[in-house]
């Protein structure tokens, strides 16, 4: 049988035997004995199976640390089936591994038997719930509300409709949008993202439906506009509700006639997309013609998919720190860290006005940041700057940390590395600790400035 199964256990006499049993059945069977190397061995590859020991401390029997672990693994975009093990029969420790998603409970010492039959039960499971076209892998939660959104996605899909996506800044649009092109009929053709907002009228007619060489002066080839471009597939118009109405009305023609005529041609182009849009504004002045035309409106929003804002789907949370704390604290080479149990009260009461976006970037900031041994609510900086966020993509230092003295300044004298912290407090402050302006004025990118504040430790 084709399958990766990893065997998470520090006792390597343990790990060993049963990788010795597995790997004739399944085509590969790793083992794991340091619990601190999952994230980098998670970004090579998830496992279709884990074998997750619930306690790795000597002498630890309340599988704090294992539960831990299948939260990480729950957390990913495709988890894998876990299946938990341990040395002491504790039913409620059993049940707790359930409730938080593992799919069976075995334990030490096994029959080999039943070892095999949950494994092979658990990759059926999991083939089934994946099943052809019938989930939405990076739309992270499993709360009523996002079970509700993936199961309209899986059903909407495979249809020709055309998808009017609704929602908040930073709840997941776009991702609503790839994951309906992902699992339509038209997944192998390409997907082509527009934000409509960001082009200007003057330019809205050669983006969208092409042009012909010489037809204005800056043609100097011909070019295909975004409809021919994605011609198989599907065409994603974000912010369509910015759009005015004069570039509203030659929308609204082109996809009447399922045709466009580029700039300068003498005849109009057949069209082969299903469009998908969006827009973050709210669906009272979407229905004022005043705003967005009735008629472009009825072509766009055969279906609607409203994205809950985060607020309304706060059992999520836990799940999504778990996941982007994760992945930064690999990106950054940063050691993987708990949430203290006063910051995850603090984060899940916190309304979270940027959704999604605006928790990531929150995230991000904590593990550049964060100096303890767990992440603290400061970390995060959910002060007043995060609060008025609109999901932006920048995320606010708070002044106490930029105004902290350079490094020996006490000594008198400057070295490079003080001259350098020195340089990014005061662009940080003269920015009132926006990233984007501060890296910006200091002449690096928002990541090399990530790196350099955690060098510093600003």
């Amino acid at each position: 049988m084709s399958a990766y199964v990893l065997i998470l256990d520090d006792d390597a006499d343990v790990a060993t035997a049963a990788q010795l049993l597995l790997r004739r059945r399944y085509g590969k069977v790793a083992t794991l004995c340091d619990p601190a190397g999952l994230p980098a061995l998670l970004a090579q590859g998830v496992p279709d199976v884990v074998l997750l020991d619930l306690n790795f401390t000597p002498g630890s029997i309340d599988g704090a640390e294992g539960l831990a672990l299948l939260d990480l693994l729950r957390s990913q975009a495709q988890p894998p089936a876990v299946i938990a093990m341990t040395a002491y029969a504790d039913v409620p420790l059993a049940v707790e591994a359930l409730k938080r998603g593992a799919g069976d409970f075995i334990t030490k010492p096994w029959d080999n038997a039943r070892l095999v039959a949950a494994i092979d039960q658990a990759l059926a499971r999991r083939a089934a719930m994946r099943g052809p076209a019938t989930a939405a892998p990076d739309l992270m939660g499993e709360s009523t509300a996002m079970r509700e959104l993936k199961a309209l996605i899986a059903s909407v899909a495979p249809t020709e409709a055309n998808v009017m996506v609704l929602g908040e800044n930073g709840v997941g649009k776009e991702l609503v949008a790839r994951a309906i092109h992902a699992l339509s009929r038209r997944a192998a053709g390409t997907l082509l993202a527009v934000d409509m907002g960001a082009l200007p009228e003057s330019t809205f007619e050669s983006e969208l439906f092409g042009h012909r060489k010489g037809s204005f002066t800056d043609a100097k080839a011909d070019r295909a506009g975004r409809f021919q471009a994605a011609r198989g597939g599907s065409l994603f118009l974000d912010e369509i509700g910015n759009m005015p109405l004069a570039a509203q009305a030659k929308l609204l023609t082109a996809l009447e006639r399922r045709e466009v005529t580029p700039i300068g041609a003498d005849k109009p182009e057949a069209i082969d997309v299903r469009i998908v849009s969006a827009t973050n504004l709210d669906e009272a002045r979407l229905f004022d013609p005043a705003v967005f035309r009735p008629d472009l409106l009825f072509r766009l929003n055969t279906i609607v998919i409203r994205v809950p804002p985060l607020r309304e789907r706060r059992e999520d949370i836990p799940l999504l720190l778990t996941h982007y704390l994760n992945l930064y604290a690999l990106q950054y080479e940063r050691p993987a860290r708990n949430v203290s149990a006063a910051a995850m009260d603090g984060l899940l009461r916190h309304d979270w006005p940027g959704n999604v976006r605006a928790l990531r970037h929150a995230c991000e900031r904590a593990v550049i940041l964060g100096q303890g041994a767990e992440f603290a609510l400061s970390d995060f900086g959910l002060g007043a700057g995060m609060a008025a966020m609109d999901g932006g993509a920048d995320f606010i230092v708070s002044p106490g940390v930029v105004a902290a003295p350079a490094r020996g300044s006490g000594s008198g004298e400057m070295t490079l590395d003080a001259l350098e912290r020195e340089a990014i407090a005061s662009a940080l402050a003269q920015f009132n600790g926006n990233i984007s302006h501060a890296a910006k004025s200091l002449g690096v990118s928002r990541a090399a400035l990530y790196r350099k504040l955690g060098k510093h430790g600003i």
